[in-house]
């Protein structure tokens, strides 16, 4: 049985991890509100984008000379996986959820004979992953400097996949993120950016346009953006769902800890009473003895 001394000292380092988890969760909670707005007000923008693409391409009449960021290489030998992760940890299965997912996806493509190739955006998504897929990982970025998920950084990952397809070094790209629902519930996602992927959406836009200049032009300039704006989707995705379930993980951890104060209070109540009920009983034996 752990001595009165070693009990206190357990309940006062408990308290005290209460105490930042209780930080953490507040803090989690004031970065959701806003992640979540943010996150809510670029889903608009880039399924719009996605419908005006689709829109255009169903106006090219030379289907063969389109865009290849439109209409791919021809091929699916190598596959380009950009597998997006949060760059701090304490947040529940947030990243353990798109590797899972992620994990899957490669498994599937090496046992078709593919070549994989992958680029991970976050830190803990690299550490996860290096253990089995090192050889595999081309690339490894960190925005640990960055407050925000913001354009600029979501740019810089588009016109990286975009040199590397021009470059002939893939066939396909594929991101992997998690889609935030609620503070409990992030769904991970696995969306086709190389070639534009028009299964998964409903038919673009069903009004004609008429654009000037011609398709062509259009797309050869829309096409990279949405490259950028797809990937920076993901990031506000990634940065509410990080939080919510941050939030979710600290909430938990706290009331744990408050739980396991209460245990060890009762157990270092139990042990005081039996050291001072002793000590009664050795007084009382000594003075029969006299």
């Amino acid at each position: 049985m752990a001595s009165l001394d070693d009990l206190k000292k357990r309940i006062a380092s408990v308290k005290s991890t209460q105490k930042i988890t209780k930080a953490m969760k507040m803090v989690a909670a004031a970065k959701l509100r806003r992640a979540q707005e943010s996150a809510e007000k670029g889903r608009p923008y880039s399924e719009k984008m996605n419908n005006v693409i689709l829109n255009l391409s169903n106006g090219i009449s030379d289907k063969e000379n389109a865009p290849k960021l439109l209409s791919g290489t021809g091929q699916e030998k190598t596959h380009l996986c950009v597998v997006m992760t949060s760059d701090r940890g304490l947040c529940g299965g947030f990243n353990s959820n798109i590797i899972k997912k992620a994990k899957g996806y490669f498994a599937k493509i090496l046992d078709e004979g593919k070549e994989l190739k992958i680029i991970t955006v976050g830190s803990k998504g690299n550490d996860q992953l290096k253990r089995v897929y090192g050889d595999k990982i081309i690339e490894n970025i960190s925005f640990k400097e960055s407050k925000n998920a913001n354009y600029f950084d979501a740019d810089k990952v588009g016109k990286m996949v975009i040199e590397k397809f021009e470059a002939g070094e893939f066939d396909v790209c594929t991101i992997f993120y998690n889609q935030f629902k609620n503070v409990i519930t992030q769904i991970p996602q696995a969306q086709q950016i190389i070639p534009l992927n028009n299964e998964d959406e409903e038919s673009g836009s069903e009004e004609n346009y008429e654009f000037e200049p011609d398709e062509d032009e259009i797309l050869s300039n829309l096409l990279p953006k949405n490259i950028s704006t797809q990937i920076f989707k993901a990031m506000l995705e990634n940065s509410a769902s990080e939080q919510g379930s941050r939030m979710s993980a600290m909430d938990n951890a706290t009331r744990n800890a408050g739980e396991m104060v209460d245990k060890l209070t009762i157990e270092y109540n139990r042990s005081r009473q039996a050291a001072i009920t002793k000590e009664l009983i050795e007084i009382i034996s000594g003075a029969e003895s006299l």
